[in-house]
């Protein structure tokens, strides 16, 4: 059985939750809207750093640490942005790091966007 996580985020009308747990492990992914649901503006940094600080606040929602995630999947829409990402992403991570793959997309589900990270966490039995 899955776990909703009870986050402080804008409620989607989408049929989503932000994160769920299953078999020890969290499953979420994170966008760079703000609480009224809006992408943030500002560039890849804000973006980067809205959407770092949304996964920061859901592992903790889960009783949980960012040593607890053991892989993150990132997506951009430009080459560019992900040296300006790595910038970002390396202040709310430690050695030993997760795992982690890059992706450059065409787009992702709003134009706006720039980035969505997903990420994986143990969940200590």
């Amino acid at each position: 059985m899955k776990q909703a996580v009870k986050t402080e985020l804008f409620a989607s009308k989408a049929p989503l939750e932000w994160a769920v747990i299953a078999n020890g492990q969290l499953s979420t992914a994170q966008i760079p809207i703000d609480q009224n649901g809006q992408v943030v503006d500002g560039g890849i940094e804000a973006q980067a750093r809205q959407t770092m600080d949304n996964l920061k606040h859901t592992i903790e929602a889960a009783d949980l640490t960012m040593d607890h995630v053991t892989q993150v999947l990132i997506y951009v829409t430009d080459r560019d942005q992900m040296p300006v990402f790595n910038k970002v992403y390396a202040e709310y991570f430690q050695a030993p790091y997760p795992n982690r793959a890059a992706m450059i997309v065409a787009g992702l589900a709003r134009e706006e966007m720039l980035c969505e990270v997903v990420a994986y966490a143990t969940v200590p039995q």
